[in-house]
């Protein structure tokens, strides 16, 4: 027996788990999920975490593309990236649907 490959399908849906694995970040989602966009210093106020430490967590989510951000200087906007967004719940819900059909390995 031969070894599989991942697939890119795999990758990308553990690209998000990832991005999505830390409770600052699932906050900033529901933040953003919530309205059209935010402003950084504005989620600044309202996490209960230091400036610096939100840029990480946006950028992590960024680079997931799971959010998107334009910048005005000295203010940066962010939002959800919708493409992005709805191929994850898309990806999600599969994954999930996928591994509730499989064998329950508990005896019977």
């Amino acid at each position: 027996m031969s070894k599989k490959e991942l697939t890119a399908e795999q990758e990308q849906i553990a690209r998000f788990a990832k991005a999505m694995g830390h409770p600052i970040r699932i906050a900033i989602l529901e933040m953003l999920a919530n309205q059209s966009c935010c402003y950084h210093g504005d989620m600044s106020e309202i996490l209960p975490i230091a400036k610096s430490t939100l840029s990480q967590h946006l950028n992590e989510l960024k680079d997931a593309g799971l959010v998107q951000g334009t910048i005005t200087l000295p203010t940066v906007k962010y939002c959800i990236n919708k493409e992005n967004w709805e191929k994850a719940k898309s990806m999600f819900s599969a994954f999930f649907i996928e591994v509730s059909n499989e064998d329950n390995c508990s005896t019977k």
